[in-house]
């Protein structure tokens, strides 16, 4: 199968400057346990951020040896040079220009590096997208945009698995699933647009920055720990079987099963971390305060104010743009913004 995305051996390289922007996103149904090679041990659904994104420039300077500079908001950051220049070592056979000159890459995110928003999803994304506009210059091949994009996510995910979602719009698969004609477990395929119940097309995400540092835990150590874990197998049984039911939510515009689902994989995604062996809780006490809290407002309220969870503290509170929003969002400010770090809110929408 990879083989479709080995690259041409004839090629002529140039002096280039690229560049490229791509979005952060946040599952639905959680990505967590993988195998060799960033294969997903469950499929995953993820909806793709608006306004959270990474921008990247990327300067090629052909014929010199092989070298990655790359600079974060300005600040020169060697351990992650380090780390593309593995993982550029790593993709030759698919790009196999790439290890021909060096690299000066330019990053700046439109959010809080520490926020817990994916940074690494929008940045091997938008790193990947630019590799494939030198791809295009230098290659002989006419590449279609669909492949291009096919390409780009199958690179991307070489770099940071749920990465290879960020490069669709909208709602995004990852993870070979019979629910989702051509979902594949080498790249992520988009979500049919016509499938999704217009009340799912209009939504916000309101992260909420409880905890601003490192985690305790990486994401890279946590899936690991999912090799040892004895509730393993259950988990990535029932994240596949729960695309039966939101493949049928999202038709019909059951925000109620909705909010159902999505609370159950991230509380689910958490207790597998304390089921680890050594186990690990990477919540902190403002998390549990604002959860606590939102589902008091929703009982009381009927308001559809629901949370998922990355692998980390923030609280991503999730409603859709309707009459409701007004008093949710009146909610957040008066009511949760106090458990946050530092007052520290990232407004999103996700709107297609």
């Amino acid at each position: 199968m990879e083989n479709q995305f080995l690259g041409n051996q004839h090629f002529n390289i140039s002096n280039q400057v690229v560049s490229a922007t791509c979005p952060s996103n946040i599952a639905l149904i959680k990505y967590w346990g993988k195998y060799a090679n960033q294969i997903p041990a469950n499929p995953s659904i993820s909806y793709t951020l608006n306004h959270c994104n990474t921008q990247t420039s990327m300067e090629f300077l052909a014929n010199e040896p092989f070298s990655v500079q790359t600079f974060l908001a300005g600040n020169e950051e060697v351990k992650f040079a380090e780390k593309i220049e593995k993982y550029f070592k790593n993709i030759e056979q698919y790009l196999p220009w790439i290890l021909k000159g060096k690299y000066v890459i330019k990053t700046e995110n439109t959010f809080p590096h520490s926020s817990g928003i994916a940074s690494s999803a929008s940045g091997f994304g938008a790193i990947a997208s630019c590799l494939m506009s030198l791809d295009e210059i230098f290659s002989t091949d006419n590449h279609q945009p669909s492949t291009i994009n096919q390409k780009a996510s199958f690179l991307a995910r070489l770099g940071s698995g749920s990465a290879c979602r960020s490069l669709y719009n909208g709602l995004v698969v990852w993870g070979k699933t019979d629910e989702v004609e051509g979902s594949s477990d080498l790249y992520a395929v988009k979500y049919p647009d016509e499938e999704i119940h217009p009340i799912f097309k209009n939504f916000n995400d309101w992260v909420l920055l409880i905890h601003e540092g490192q985690k305790t835990v990486s994401s890279t150590v946590g899936h690991g720990l999912m090799n040892t874990n004895p509730y393993a197998e259950r988990r990535f049984q029932e994240a596949s079987e729960n695309f039966v039911p939101l493949k049928e939510i999202l038709k019909t515009g059951n925000l109620e099963k909705f909010i159902t689902l999505v609370e159950h994989e991230a509380l689910t995604l958490h207790a597998m971390m304390m089921m680890s062996e050594p186990a690990f809780i990477l919540m902190k006490t403002g998390t549990l305060e604002v959860i606590n809290k939102l589902w008091n407002f929703r009982k009381e309220t009927g308001n559809p104010l629901f949370f998922t969870l990355d692998a980390g503290a923030n609280v991503h509170l999730l409603f859709p743009e309707n009459e409701s929003s007004e008093a949710i969002k009146n909610f957040i400010e008066t009511e949760l913004l106090q458990h946050t770090q530092n007052g520290g809110v990232v407004k999103d929408v996700m709107k297609f």
